[in-house]
């Protein structure tokens, strides 16, 4: 059967190798030869903005956000609105065309450069951008491991900007990278010595964000979090954003409706700012995948801030409204106007709804983010002194629909009681609800955050090697057993890499865009494996 697409960058793609006739995630094939399209036009337009830099010309924070909103459009779950994406195809290439006129020696750029196509011309010209133009598998796979990479960087620089935090050298290294991918030439030695230096750009990228959040919001502190629902009519804020979520909550202040979140919201929680708002009720729900049920539980509207969004059903498609880069055909989308949004849409429609149906009652303790971790850290060192903490098992990630992640609650589950698990993204909703108990009251379980939160696992396995006085990050008592699905997660991996975290896990599946060749490579340097079942897994990693 003819090829309509080719997609592999989640974990769910299918077969393992790759959705050909249309997304896993429910995008079409006309979205996703889109989306190949966009990437396309966008490192054309990279390519632009690094000669203009070399020329000592600046870049403006327009075409810099431009840049980081196209690669988030394209991620797993976030877009799947075929005209929002052309859209962004045809302002990239007038955004570039204005900047060709300040450059000389343009026929010195690559191809993508030069392409000035009308949307008419869309279908013609996907054919030969896509993932497989590159025929190389080895070259093709660590190209797709860098773009990925980069997609996810944009997810946190996105989230950085929105709360006012810039910085040119991440834009300059994200466009550069870009540019360096439509090269034909590049050696395997060159892209692999890319692939570490894009870990080292979402470290600092994550920094930033993390810097974003805390200052705007507070640091995360240990909070008990809600899981029941109160009697007004609610609306239902899932994704990523915080800053969205700080908007909606300060236009329906004493309009007799409460905020809950859902899936990565619920970090949002652990923030000291937003506990002055008496309407921000509590969590609802679990993790992204299992939406379609709990969204039409819900009974009232939802706002979607990025991904991840699973395609509606009917029952509740009028009442999802979408933001930012994320769309979906059908749904309302709240624009930004001089930097603000107008969210009176949905508390008008939550006024009009009842209560939201109660799905579970009880609580969740999170906010073990760097800094309240390392408020406990005489704590957490004489625990591990002691012997009472034997190891900490990173399990950070992200949660799917696949059966086999049940390993990730069995293996929580079947780890020793003197171990501390740290997490971070919505991986944790496979365990955090289990009652694993404490140690010396220490909980079993740290939720540092979001997805977006993972810098915070890197500092405070830094901090430990400083405490003990280590020469090695892997010298620390820390494995890591890491879910991944999509690629916020690709940058994390990166990021541990460049780090120099070695004997990571990665699961249910290793990417398939990982050629068996790469993945030799990240075997030979960084002893990167696979899971297999939890009693063999918990023998080799902690006992």
């Amino acid at each position: 059967m003819e090829n309509k697409m080719f997609c592999y960058q989640c974990q769910e793609t299918a077969g393992c190798k790759g959705c050909t006739q249309v997304g896993v995630c429910g995008k079409t094939a006309e979205t996703a030869r889109l989306q190949d399209l966009l990437i396309y036009a966008t490192k054309g337009l990279s390519a632009v903005t690094t000669r203009l830099r070399q020329e000592h010309v600046a870049v403006s924070t327009v075409i810099n956000h431009l840049i980081t909103e196209n690669l988030f459009a394209t991620i797993t779950n976030a877009n799947f609105d075929s005209d929002s994406i052309a859209t962004r195809i045809e302002t990239t290439l007038t955004a570039k065309e204005k900047l060709l006129k300040n450059l000389q020696n343009k026929d010195t750029l690559p191809k993508a450069s030069l392409w000035t196509g009308k949307r008419a011309d869309f279908a013609a010209m996907v054919p030969n951008v896509g993932v497989l133009a590159e025929k190389n598998e080895d070259i093709r796979s660590l190209k797709e491991l860098i773009a990925y990479g980069l997609k996810g960087l944009s997810a946190y620089l996105y989230h950085a900007n929105a709360l006012g935090q810039e910085r040119e050298d991440i834009d300059a290294f994200q466009q550069s990278a870009l540019a360096k991918l439509l090269e034909s030439d590049l050696t395997i030695e060159e892209l692999t010595g890319l692939v570490l230096t894009t870990g080292k750009w979402g470290v600092e990228t994550m920094a930033l964000l993390d810097k974003a959040n805390t200052e705007t919001y507070g640091n995360p502190e240990i909070t008990k979090v809600e899981l029941g629902v109160r009697r007004n009519p609610g609306i239902l804020v899932s994704g990523h954003d915080l800053h969205d979520l700080e908007m909606l909550l300060e236009q329906s202040a004493g309009q007799g409706v409460d905020i809950y979140t859902h899936g990565e919201m619920l970090a949002a929680h652990y923030y000291p700012f937003f506990k002055k708002y008496s309407h921000f009720a509590g969590n609802y729900g679990n993790a992204w995948w299992q939406q379609k049920e709990e969204f039409e539980a819900f009974g009232g509207p939802i706002l979607m801030t990025t991904n991840c969004i699973v395609p509606p059903k009917d029952s509740y498609k009028d009442r999802l409204f979408t933001t930012g880069v994320t769309d979906f055909p059908g749904c309302r989308h709240i624009e930004e106007v001089d930097g603000e949004k107008d969210f009176s849409p949905l508390i008008e429609l939550a006024k009009t709804c009842k209560a939201p149906r109660e799905l579970e009652k009880g609580e969740i303790v999170g906010g073990f983010a760097h800094a309240q971790v390392l408020a406990l850290a005489d704590k957490v060192v004489a625990a591990v002194k002691s012997g009472a903490i034997r190891k900490f098992v990173v399990m950070a990630g992200c949660d799917g629909r696949m059966k086999s992640r049940s390993y990730y609650r069995d293996f929580a589950q079947a780890l020793p009681k003197d171990t501390v698990i740290l997490t971070a993204g919505c991986a944790k909703y496979k365990y955090i609800k289990l009652n694993l108990g404490d140690i010396d009251g220490i909980p079993r379980v740290l939720d540092a955050g979001q997805c977006n939160d993972s810098y915070s696992l890197a500092l405070i396995a830094l901090k430990l090697k400083e405490v003990f006085e280590l020469n090695d990050i892997n010298e620390l008592p820390i494995v890591y057993n890491i879910a991944w699905y999509e690629q916020k997660a690709v940058i994390v991996l990166l990021a541990l890499l460049y780090l120099g975290v070695k004997n990571i896990h990665l699961g249910p599946t290793l990417p398939a865009f990982l050629s068996p060749n790469v993945t030799d490579v990240l075997v030979k340097n960084f002893n990167i494996g696979g899971i297999t079942n939890v009693d063999d897994d918990i023998r080799s990693m902690i006992l």
